[in-house]
């Protein structure tokens, strides 16, 4: 009985009559309760049936007794089967389309008025939170994989100017540049328009691969241009500068009620608050290549200070290409349908609140 194949059809129906109950009430629930509520294949069960299968589900690690109550808890592999069963089967319920008309309808209006990536990334995680009994995150995509849009160099003095370089998703960097030679203002145009026409929609990091490659075969007067091009353009995005990935994180409050563990509590919120702890467990967990929502139960391989708490996650794509991972971090006791539902619907139409239809 080790296996979830191994668990019959009425065994699996009072697990899952346990699990929802104790989603809603976050009490151990008894086979007096789940005779009550008995339908499908738990039904006419009388409690002392119903004790004998929880026992057995008991052996199989699937439930657990938390003190001396008569009641019994689910346990993290009992979650994992119950989201496997709302994800397989013959009749999933796992899909955006499933999402209530009011869910969908908050979300929806929650992002009038949002536009860029960044933008739309932090309400992201605010409406997440808002939506589960977790916290909402939202990470964008590593800023080396952003795509140029615009590129301004202004002469501030002899060998300083501030060069401006703006990005697809919306991020602006901006710097002033200590250079080793000094050039005049046109020059400087002329090199912002360079980069400007050849690079528009390419990677940072391609641009500065590409400037390296035309340095080295260019022997010719335009080695003079391209040499200040790269001067410019290493000093405005210094390869040494770690691509960034922007994390917002909203709903922290709601972990308190659910952390009794003071200690635990701490830790937890610690974690939250290591914004590149967060980016590293979301990259561990999420593949920007996966077409569905995932559910990850043990953080704790990762971040241990994340032990008892689960992951709901899916990456957000703007025009095929992943513009960053959104998602709920919280604990097991959680509506999941809802929840994976939100996370599935708010990734899939990122697309459209990045361009919407007038």
């Amino acid at each position: 009985m080790a296996d979830a194949e191994r668990v019959t059809a009425r065994q699996r129906a009072i697990l899952t009559a346990i699990i929802e109950s104790y989603i809603e009430t976050g009490e151990p629930v008894g086979s007096g309760t789940i005779a009550r509520l008995q339908s499908g294949e738990s039904a006419g069960l009388s409690p002392a049936t119903v004790r004998n299968e929880m026992a057995e589900l008991s052996d199989a690690g699937l439930l657990e007794q938390p003190h001396t109550s008569a009641g019994r808890v689910p346990t993290a592999r009992a979650f994992r089967m119950f989201v496997e069963q709302l994800s397989g089967g013959l009749n999933p319920r796992i899909d955006a389309a499933r999402l209530s008309a009011r869910s969908r309808s908050q979300i929806d209006s929650s992002f009038v008025g949002v536009a860029g990536t960044q933008a739309v990334l932090e309400r992201t995680s605010h409406v997440l939170a808002t939506l589960s009994s977790g916290v909402g995150v939202a990470i964008a995509a590593a800023a080396d994989g952003d795509m140029l849009e615009h590129v301004h160099f202004s002469r501030l003095a002899p060998a300083r100017v501030l060069a401006v370089v703006v990005t697809r998703s919306g991020l602006v960097r901006d710097r002033v540049l200590a250079l080793d030679k000094d050039l005049t203002v046109r020059e400087l145009e002329v090199a912002a328009n360079f980069l400007n026409e050849n690079f528009r929609g390419w990677s940072v990091e391609r641009v500065r691969a590409e400037i390296a490659r035309l340095v080295e075969r260019e022997k010719s007067e335009y080695q003079r241009l391209l040499n200040s091009v790269q001067q410019l353009w290493a000093r405005a995005v210094p390869e040494m500068d770690v691509p960034v990935q922007t994390v917002y994180v909203d709903g922290v409050a709601n972990l308190v009620g659910s952390q009794e563990d003071r200690e635990r509590l701490r830790e937890v919120l610690t974690a939250l608050e290591a914004k590149q702890r967060l980016v590293e467990l979301l990259n561990a967990y999420i593949d920007a290549r996966q077409e569905s929502v995932r559910v990850v139960f043990d953080l704790e391989e990762q971040a241990p200070e994340m032990a008892g708490l689960v992951l709901i996650a899916a990456p957000a794509r703007m025009g095929g290409e992943s513009r960053g991972t959104v998602g709920v971090i919280g604990p097991k006791r959680m509506h999941y349908e809802n929840t994976m539902n939100a996370v599935s619907y708010i990734a899939q139409v990122f697309d459209r609140m990045l361009h919407p239809v007038d």
